[in-house]
């Protein structure tokens, strides 16, 4: 798997609507030539990850500019459009929103409790009441009209997304997008280094011949519980990427690597004003106990003379960071009855078993990650607002208490309950002779 890795990209309205007066379209223009370069020479990318600070204000004017840039570079990098991901960053909140009454109210009662256990307990009954949930989003809410898309959006109970691909034989690759921004605009002011919370209901489930991978905007060090979450990561997360600090790093270590993006469009203040980009390469190879995965690094910042993109070095003086983590195949226990095995069903009558293997249970939204699924969740947000409710009701995935909701968390639902109940294939019925 070849992945482009981006972030802080600061679309900004509404110098950006108009690109004869974008002073950050060039720089985005020499990337997007330098991409078509580095793939004729590496090979197609496979995905798109951003690692948030999509927009500058939340402005939904700045995510209309995004989505049409992102769907071109894809093109222009050989990636299916259905291979897009997407995290927020503070500059996706809009910090305004965040200067109501509830959502000021939500962001002190759970930033000001005194210790860990306080906070997370805060933090669920925050969500748990409808009206201080949804005043946690609020500021969210141009973003996940952006997301809804990409099936990328976050909402109360759905605070991180996770999906997946398969990365190789036998082996799968789960995309874990965490929300850091849930306390960012916190009284409509910047966020503080140490200010940010992630809490423990984002969880990772290490799982057997999986292979986690995880966006988030920003670094731990940013976070409340970073000690935590820093702990969490190096545990469960073999692939680790971040956005935010515009300073681009790659740290290798034996069990895990994280990359940290330079920024696509950084600020002109900034003493070093240097956007960079990062193509990851991930490979199975190897079989049994001696499987690895193979990592391929390649990072490339931005000079001012000649101008153009350039490779980063590793200490060795080469253009590539070559890394290799064990990964020997776990044999996955049988769900169900061993073979053969005699059932008594009552005193006259027994049944033998058929030899059948059982596959593990799947998790229904990272199964959602396939093209064909992403591809479907497009279409069917492509659909008139009246069809997708008509659509929902028909497969009763949607309740009269969620009818209310805001239209990304509502199908949202309604998306991840038909893959729980199987109905994926009746939705593509049921989209198809819509449009």
């Amino acid at each position: 798997m070849r992945i482009l890795h981006l972030s802080d990209i600061h679309f900004n309205a509404p110098q950006c609507l108009d690109p004869d007066h974008d002073r950050d379209r060039p720089y985005r223009t020499r990337l997007e030539r330098d991409l078509v370069k580095r793939v004729t020479a590496i090979g197609p990318i496979d995905a798109i990850m951003v690692g948030g600070d999509i927009a500058f204000k939340g402005d939904p004017r700045e995510y209309d500019v995004a989505r049409q840039w992102l769907l071109e570079l894809a093109k222009k990098c050989q990636c299916d459009s259905g291979s897009i991901w997407v995290v927020p960053g503070n500059h996706d909140v809009d910090r305004r929103s965040c200067e109501d009454a509830p959502t000021m109210n939500a962001h002190a009662m759970i930033f000001r409790a005194p210790n860990e256990d306080d906070r997370l307990w805060m933090l669920q009954k925050q969500l748990g009441h409808n009206d201080t949930g949804q005043a946690l989003f609020k500021g969210h809410a141009a973003y996940n009209e952006f997301a809804k898309n990409m099936n990328c959006q976050v909402y109360p109970g759905h605070l991180y997304w996770k999906q997946e691909r398969e990365l190789g034989p036998g082996v799968m690759i789960r995309i874990h997008g965490l929300t850091s921004t849930l306390l960012s605009g916190r009284d409509g002011k910047n966020d503080v280094r140490g200010s940010l919370y992630i809490s423990p209901l984002q969880t990772i489930d290490p799982a057997p011949n999986v292979v986690n991978l995880t966006i988030c905007h920003h670094p731990t060090d940013w976070l409340l519980d970073g000690d935590d979450v820093d702990d969490m990561l190096n545990a469960r997360a073999m692939f680790q990427v971040f956005g935010h600090k515009h300073r681009q790093r790659i740290l290798e270590g034996k069990t895990t690597v994280r990359w940290g993006a330079g920024s696509v469009n950084p600020s002109h203040t900034e003493k070093q004003f240097e956007p960079g980009y990062n193509i990851i390469e991930l490979e199975v190879a190897g079989e049994g106990l001696t499987r690895r995965i193979d990592v391929r690094s390649h990072l490339f910042q931005y000079q001012a003379w000649p101008e153009g993109f350039q490779p980063i070095k590793n200490d060795d003086d080469e253009d590539v960071f070559c890394h290799s983590i064990a990964f020997p195949t776990e044999l996955e226990e049988p769900v169900g009855m061993p073979v053969g095995r005699v059932i008594e069903v009552d005193v006259t009558e027994t049944i033998m078993m058929e030899a059948t293997t059982v596959a593990p249970d799947t998790d229904a939204e990272a199964s959602m990650g396939d093209m064909g699924t992403r591809h479907l969740v497009d279409r069917f947000w492509d659909l008139d607002a009246s069809d997708r409710r008509e659509i929902a009701l028909e497969l009763e995935l949607i309740s009269d208490e969620e009818i209310n909701l805001p239209e990304p968390q509502r199908y949202g639902i309604a998306l991840i309950r038909a893959a729980e109940r199987n109905l994926l294939d009746r939705l593509e019925q049921l989209v198809a002779g819509r449009e």
